[in-house]
């Protein structure tokens, strides 16, 4: 069915600056003939409107250059301190303060606690105040011509961005986000964006780009929507009494391997009150020459979906933590 939205996207394309085709050869790659025949016979796009798009599509080199330098491959206490700072707290209690009727519906609605959905958008734009910089449809035919290792995902992005734009009535060559093609406050790709946002102020629209409104409660029914379990632990300091023991425990990857029990048995325990039963999983992180051991729990792999990353799942936990004590503080 061709969305309603379809006029108002030709009329946005009418609009455009029409650039020389001699200018860029995205549109000729057959990746990208790909995804435009997909989007003509899956889904009856205007194949002429679909190649005026990408004939002003750019390659970026930078784009890929970042991509190989992403900030969760620093080192844990390198990495936390871009993010738990001073100015992030502040920030994020002006942001809370400013929202905190929308943070107490979509806790209500979702179970998710305000801190950690104020912490995930501190994180990821500085509670709005960095979006990206870079064009959307750029960065994406940029990941999808020169990032063959992870062409299928980065292809699967793109053409969820043109429907994206098609359904939500945007210019596909003004928006803009971060080098891997995240968008708005939240910074949700192009995939999540369809999938998981909502319109949080009724205005039937999701904006995660001009509402912070839809951008709250769209984080809340993310983490919502991958099993977040309200009123869970998520993560707290090991008490670890033989390194060389706590060693044989630890582990990298992104979900659980023991319970609380199981650790407590091998003499590393948890300091926040848990279940021994509950599923558990002791992770090792740098804090510049000494380990930092962390128990962590369901509802942190949760945080790890938006970002496949311990490091970014930790400095979520992190600044929530820091942002709910100053709260309480006052």
């Amino acid at each position: 069915m061709i969305p309603m939205t379809r006029t108002v996207w030709l009329v946005l394309l009418s609009m455009l600056v029409v650039y020389s085709a001699s200018a860029t050869e995205v549109a000729k790659y057959p990746v990208i003939e790909k995804i435009i025949d997909n989007l003509v016979t899956k889904h009856g796009y205007p194949k002429a409107e679909l190649m005026q798009v990408f004939s002003q599509a750019r390659l970026r080199p930078k784009v890929v250059a970042a991509m190989k330098k992403p900030y969760e491959a620093l080192p844990w206490h390198r990495y936390r301190k871009l993010f738990v700072t001073d100015s992030h707290i502040r920030d994020g209690i002006d942001f809370w303060k400013r929202h905190t009727a929308v943070l107490d519906r979509a806790k209500r609605e979702f179970g998710v606690p305000q801190h950690i959905v104020v912490a995930i958008i501190g994180v990821e734009t500085r509670y709005g105040q960095r979006m990206g910089k870079h064009r959307v449809l750029d960065s994406l035919a940029t990941l999808v011509v020169q990032y063959p290792r992870r062409r299928a995902f980065f292809s699967d992005e793109l053409e969820n961005f043109m429907l994206l734009t098609w359904e939500e009535g945007l210019d596909p060559l003004t928006v803009k986000g971060s080098y891997a093609g995240a968008m708005g406050v939240p910074q949700f790709i192009a995939s999540s964006y369809r999938h998981y946002a909502i319109d949080f102020n009724g205005d039937r629209r999701r904006d995660l780009i001009g509402q912070p409104e839809d951008a709250i409660g769209s984080v809340a029914n993310y983490l919502h929507r991958h099993r977040w379990q309200s009123g869970k632990p998520i993560a707290g300091a090991a008490i670890v009494k033989q390194a060389s023991v706590a060693d044989k425990y630890v582990t990298e990857k992104l979900k659980t391997n023991s319970t609380v029990a199981r650790l407590t048995k091998a003499g590393i325990r948890s300091a926040v009150p848990s279940n021994g039963a509950s599923p558990a999983a002791l992770v090792r992180l740098d804090k510049g020459g000494a380990p930092d051991y962390r128990i962590v729990f369901n509802n942190f792999y949760v945080i790890t979906k938006y970002n496949r990353s311990i490091h970014y799942a930790m400095a979520v936990f992190d600044l929530a933590e820091a942002l709910r004590k100053r709260r309480v503080s006052g």
